[in-house]
């Protein structure tokens, strides 16, 4: 079984993650998609052995729309989730106005901002279709993701590798997920 198959078979079977991502398919939101930790945290939990991984953080939700820019929008959708599933902490962003937020270049699309993600395990998302299929967007590939690796995106690695370093040591993934190897140079 490939990668991709293999995390979307891990995300229809979990019935919470599975309800969340209808409940974004439904929103009808251009480019939208579920990623970052809360594909992460359940591939690496399932990859430690534990049954059934939690939302150890925020549900990032990403969609792109440059005619939609006001983060006020985001915030209303914040909003209706967090009505539909007041148990998850839901983030909204538009990914046409984060490159402002972030000092990168503008985004073509939801999946190009995910290049310039923090991490590479962390640069994927899924999305749930009208029909039930699960898609995984994973511009920098899934290998990290699967072997445990935990590495910069090469927009870190060339500009940010001290927030980089910051971060992962705030986070404290290597003590959540004890198998990951951390790459620091």
């Amino acid at each position: 079984m490939d990668a991709l198959h293999e995390i979307s078979t891990l995300l229809k079977a979990d019935p919470l993650r599975w309800r969340l991502l209808g409940l974004v398919r439904d929103l009808r939101l251009p480019d939208a998609w579920i990623g970052a930790g809360f594909i992460r945290n359940a591939v690496w939990d399932h990859l430690h052995g534990r049954a059934g991984s939690e939302l150890l953080s925020d549900v990032d939700v990403i969609w792109y729309d440059p005619a939609r820019p006001d983060p006020e929008t985001d915030r209303s959708y914040e909003a209706f989730l967090r009505a539909e599933e007041p148990s998850v902490s839901w983030s909204v962003k538009n990914q046409a106005r984060m490159h402002e937020r972030n000092g990168d270049q503008p985004y073509s699309s939801s999946i190009d901002a995910m290049r310039y993600w923090p991490e590479t395990a962390t640069a994927l998302a899924a999305q749930r279709s009208m029909t039930d299929a699960c898609y995984i967007a994973a511009p920098l590939g899934t290998d990290d993701l699967m072997n445990l690796v935990l590495r910069p995106t090469p927009h870190f690695a060339r500009n940010r590798m001290k927030d980089y370093h910051k971060r992962t040591q705030a986070k404290g993934w290597t003590s959540i997920w004890p198998r990951l190897t951390l790459v620091t140079g």
